[in-house]
């Protein structure tokens, strides 16, 4: 444990890296990826809260572009993500990992109830809370949950997995010479236009300290090699 620099970290994951390869819903495959990735850090004793989104099944801000009330758009998606909430669960508990789905809207059949207090004594009892339904209002995303949860929890970073190795000045898929930072400020963030994160949760983090680390999960180890503290991304601070 004392190989780790971050005892206390909240993962955000995005709903649409479930899907693979495939155009809509969940390839079991990457659950059980996500899970060898984390495994190690959990049995080390880390402390792993997560956060994951539903574009893989329906986002709201879809809906709402195509004539949806975008309220009602926004309830679907977080019921999206309480879905693969419960799919994470199901690959975490097959892997030994306990695991609980604490969900901001109601439904005590298949999760928790988020109450704050709780999930740090889960987080303290070595059980990772799975935070679903986002913040449980429309109108927010689960970036902007992920940085609540983040800040209530007292996580000592708020690691975002996606597709690209960091945080780059354009897109590094359309422009190949995007230059990436290795660290960078909130506020430049937010000026820029980087879209790291919704500026909402970025503001969020930035009133509270809270460092953004932006780092792409897929390789061997590349999880465990976050939490000490190593390169492999690009991380928001204060300036």
């Amino acid at each position: 444990m004392s190989d780790y620099k971050y005892k206390r970290v909240l993962l955000k994951l995005s709903g649409e890296a479930l899907m693979g390869s495939r155009s809509f819903g969940i390839d079991p495959d990457i659950p059980q990826r996500i899970a060898d990735e984390l495994k190690p850090a959990y049995e080390a004793g880390v402390q792993i809260g997560v956060v994951i989104g539903g574009g893989n099944i329906f986002r709201g801000i879809s809906g709402a572009a195509a004539g949806m009330d975008r309220a009602q758009g926004d309830n679907m998606g977080m019921l999206a993500t309480v879905i693969n909430s419960l799919a994470l669960q199901d690959t975490f508990e097959h892997n030994g990992m306990e695991c609980r789905v604490m969900s901001a809207i109601e439904m005590h059949q298949v999760s928790e109830t988020y109450i704050r207090r709780r999930a740090i004594r889960h987080l303290e009892k070595g059980i990772i809370p799975i935070f679903a339904a986002g913040t449980g209002n429309p109108f927010f995303t689960t970036d902007t949950a992920a940085a609540l949860r983040a800040c209530e929890i007292n996580a000592e970073v708020l690691m975002k997995a996606t597709k690209v190795d960091g945080i780059y000045d354009s897109d590094p898929v359309k422009n190949p010479d995007a230059v990436k930072f290795d660290t960078i400020s909130y506020r430049e963030v937010l000026k820029r236009n980087l879209n790291v994160m919704d500026s909402t949760a970025t503001a969020l983090c930035q009133d509270n300290h809270m460092p953004i680390m932006v780092f792409n999960l897929d390789g061997d180890g590349i999880f465990d090699r976050a939490l000490r503290g190593e390169d492999v991304g690009s991380t928001v601070v204060d300036e």
